[in-house]
């Protein structure tokens, strides 16, 4: 007689999440990429997509986009209790953002995770990994800045012109009643 076995099931936490994209620049980069790992992420690890929250052409250094600022809104209405992002600077580069993001997130009882690092946010050694990875998203931002600084003052030595080049949107004389009306406010007419 054939004894069988059960396995033991896979030791996952079930529940409600966010999913969360986001991409810099419109026509450099394409969002399906994160978008379908963390849909392929959330099935194996048998986690409720609640919603899925796209910003496209969204600077990671600004704490307010919109899809972003829809999915806290529905996080403080308790739609979901965890978000998934595919690196965690996806929602954010300043260090201060993300501390202050985290600590909403522990008080409201949200979990994250991030599917590319690993993170855990339930285990003391998953917080400790979360702020390490944190300092280390705003050090790659400063840097990012630093590059970009760099160029623009190498270009200027250059003798390039920077900046939007004039359009057919410039070609018209600009209206002065707004500089005249705050002239005016500033500093009395004589009379």
């Amino acid at each position: 007689m054939e004894q069988t076995r059960e396995l033991p099931k896979k030791d996952t936490i079930e529940m409600k999440v966010a999913v969360y994209c986001r991409v810099s620049t419109r026509d450099k980069q394409d969002i399906t990429t994160q978008q379908t790992f963390l849909e392929e992420y959330a099935e194996r690890e048998e986690l409720e997509v609640y919603k899925i929250y796209l910003d496209i052409g969204e600077s990671g250094s600004k704490d307010s986009r919109p899809q972003f600022d829809l999915m806290l809104s529905d996080m403080r209405i308790k739609q979901f209790k965890g978000i998934l992002v595919y690196k965690l600077d996806r929602i954010g580069r300043s260090l201060q953002h993300l501390i202050n993001l985290f600590e909403e997130f522990k008080n409201r009882g949200i979990e994250f995770i991030s599917a590319t690092q690993n993170i855990n946010t339930i285990t003391p050694e998953g917080k400790m990994f979360l702020r390490m990875l944190m300092v280390l998203a705003e050090y790659e931002r400063e840097l990012i800045v630093n590059r970009i600084n760099v160029g623009l003052t190498r270009a200027r030595k250059q003798g390039k012109t920077l900046g939007r080049p004039t359009g057919s949107k410039d070609t018209k004389r600009r209206r002065t009643s707004g500089y005249i009306q705050r002239w005016t406010k500033q500093t009395p007419l004589p009379i």
